[in-house]
């Protein structure tokens, strides 16, 4: 799985770019390691596999890790570039925030000390939670960052105003990764709830706590209880239902246990005159658990929690209790990872931009800006075509499809404007303390823009960050420097190859985000209306419940199917992506000519082809368990299979007939812009 959100780029077709290229792609012959392929695979019976099955086959999972693949190998080399950026801030710091990076790094690599350490930096933060004595006494606490809550009060961007943010309350997530966990029957997940509880009873015995055992089963009922209320990830993507501003009496009525305008004012958000709340009904009934569970239970929780985050920052028990559980149980990975590859992650979401400044320095081009920014804007020309020819889409509705495309913000490679970080404090002997540092920095940071009109250049991501996204209230995406770079960005690659591979999964995918299921309810200046006729959007979700139907009968492990409506938006970028990027290919191809035969394949071969090397990839099962339950996005595998199955040129490239197994007859095609 490539990315959240998943944008990225598309390398293209420009008759400057090509001109311009140099030198032999990395991946070869022509941009594709054709050694991966499976040729004994029919590719009308398993194009995945077609694609990659020799890889498939003969790859490992590094003990290490939760998969293989593109996406995974691709990281390991900015990772490096990073380490050294770190390491050399540590050693020889130039500036104060590159003093406070090394600080950070340091602190966490002294294992040493951790271990001297023992329980010392631990005791206060559990203090606060000890010399709790009231329901408000703990409701402030709760919302304090670093401490866990049932309600997540946050700030966002206003869905109706898009220039002005908003105050949010939400459903919070628990111990374990989704509802499902708790609710679902069969030895499984019976298995799993065990070893959370093992897990939560040895956090209690290592930290000194008495009675763990009966503590953890009020805990894990106060758990069970809170998941039974809250919202699917399904019912979480509908933008719509999930958003409801209301008012300090609305809220009042709805949640009164939460005490509003005191808890509001202690956050810093006492002059917020409206909350949104996305999930109302689980935000009512989470409040009614603040009333009628006792607080010496919600005590016993908000301990527990505190504990297992802090478990990495603490002495090695702690640490590996925590990858026992999260790491080995949930997701089936059997080594922990190196504490300095660790360590790059954390520096990534605690001092990114003091670190991305200086990878910007060292690893980023105007040159590669440059092309792009050609290719992004090749990709929202074929985009116009696709939308001008739609012929589902009545007038009304297809001027107001043009006017959100001709306003997309591309942001490429970094910020223009990078983070102070000035006022936060780094010890260079305390991980824990920073670790909460951080998170109390980064809610001041919130603070500080909540009263102000929006910032639009904002980065929710580094630019050594391997992803990329789309952002609906901004119409905007966002594209990191790390991710331009072979397999994802090379302009020495195949034409076929560049538009398969960066214009089909990247840059296609991520504006076609902007008209999937939830994207198209947003308009061209970010605001949640309904720009659409009935009639158009009629037609337009008959496809789009026939590809979540579809979906729904994939079952990538045993007993577990993918979900057809969490993972529908990116199933339709990835249709839409595909179908576009492919128009823009045949586009290249009618201005220079039809492209040589190489290696025995024709160009729209190697552009499928390409399309399914991108997805290269293969995850542990238990890894692919917790992502059918819980991620919008489908494994690798079925976002190839699952999408060029709906694709007429694909059959023609390969001769797909009935018979085949990936067939559909035409009728039972989904198509959204062919």
């Amino acid at each position: 799985m490539r990315r959240t959100a998943l944008l990225a780029l598309a390398l293209a077709s420009l008759p400057a770019l090509l001109a311009a290229q140099t030198g032999a792609p990395r991946y070869q012959p022509w941009g594709l390691e054709l050694k991966d392929m499976d040729r004994s695979v029919k590719p009308g019976d398993d194009f995945y596999n077609y694609a990659l099955g020799t890889w498939l086959r003969d790859h490992p999972i590094p003990a290490d890790k939760v998969g293989a693949g593109y996406n995974y190998d691709l990281p390991d080399e900015i990772e490096d570039q990073v380490r050294r950026i770190v390491e050399q801030a540590a050693a020889t710091p130039t500036s104060p925030t590159a003093s406070k990076v090394g600080d950070f790094y340091a602190a966490w690599m002294d294992d040493r000390a951790i271990e001297a350490h023992g329980l010392a930096p631990l005791k206060p933060w559990l203090a606060r939670i000890d010399a709790v004595q009231t329901r408000p006494q703990l409701i402030q606490l709760m919302m304090r960052p670093g401490y866990a809550a049932p309600i997540n009060i946050g700030i966002s961007t206003d869905a109706d105003d898009p220039t002005h943010y908003m105050a949010d309350a939400g459903q919070a997530r628990l111990g374990l990764p989704t509802r499902d966990y708790y609710l679902l029957t069969g030895e499984k997940y019976d298995a799993i709830r065990r070893a959370y509880r093992a897990y939560l009873i040895r956090l209690q015995d290592l930290a000194g706590i008495s009675d763990a055992a009966a503590k953890t089963d009020r805990i894990i009922a106060l758990e069970t209880r809170l998941s039974q209320d809250q919202w699917t990830p399904e019912q979480r993507r509908d933008p719509v239902k999930t958003h409801n501003p209301m008012t300090r009496t609305q809220l009042t009525a709805l949640a009164p246990e939460m005490d509003w305008t005191p808890t509001l004012a202690a956050m810093g958000l006492g002059g917020a005159a409206k909350v949104n709340v996305s999930e109302p009904s689980a935000v009512a009934a989470a409040s009614k658990r603040l009333g009628d569970v006792p607080l010496s239970t919600w005590k016993e929780w908000m301990t527990v929690r505190f504990l297992s985050n802090a478990a990495p920052f603490l002495p090695k028990a702690f640490d590996q209790a925590n990858f026992d559980f999260y790491s080995k149980t949930l997701r089936g990975v059997p080594e922990q990872r190196a504490r300095w590859k660790r360590g790059m992650a954390l520096i990534d979401d605690a001092l990114g931009e003091a670190v991305g400044a200086i990878y910007v320095q060292q690893y980023w081009s105007p040159a590669t800006q440059a092309k792009a920014d050609e290719l992004v804007a090749d990709m929202q020309a074929a985009y116009k075509d696709k939308i001008d020819a739609a012929t589902w889409m009545d007038d009304a509705t297809r001027k107001a499809a043009l006017a959100k495309l001709a306003t997309f913000d591309p942001r490429v490679g970094h910020p223009k404007k990078w983070i102070d970080y000035s006022t936060l404090t780094v010890s260079r002997t305390d991980p824990l303390a920073n670790n909460l540092a951080v998170a109390d920095f980064q809610w001041r940071l919130q603070l500080q823009r909540f009263p102000k009109p929006v910032d639009r250049g904002l980065w929710y991501m580094t630019p050594q960050t391997v992803n990329a996204y789309y952002d609906p209230t901004m119409n905007q995406i966002t594209l990191p420097a790390a991710i331009l770079q072979p397999p994802f960005f090379d302009a020495s690659a195949d034409p076929a190859v560049n538009y398969a591979e960066t214009g089909a999964t990247t840059i296609g995918h991520e504006m076609g985000h902007g008209f999937d299921d939830q994207g198209r309810q947003f308009d061209e200046s970010g605001r949640l209306r309904d720009w659409w006729s009935k009639d158009t959007a009629a037609k337009y979700n008959v496809q789009a419940d026939r590809l979540a139907n579809q979906f729904d009968q994939y079952e990538p492990i045993p007993g577990v199917h993918i979900k057809g409506r969490l993972t529908l938006g990116e199933n339709l970028a990835d249709l839409g992506g595909l179908e576009t990027a492919y128009a823009a290919y045949r586009r290249y191809v009618a201005r220079h000519g039809e492209p040589p035969v190489l290696n025995g394949m024709t160009g729209d071969q190697r552009f499928f082809l390409a399309f399914a090397q991108a997805w290269q990839g293969k995850r542990r099962d238990e890894a692919v368990r917790q992502q059918l339950l819980s991620d919008p996005h489908s494994p690798d595998k079925y976002r190839v299979n699952g999408i060029v199955r709906n694709f007429g040129p694909w059959y023609r490239a390969f001769d797909v007939k009935p018979g085949d197994a990936m067939y559909l007859p035409p009728e039972q095609r989904v198509s959204i812009w062919h």
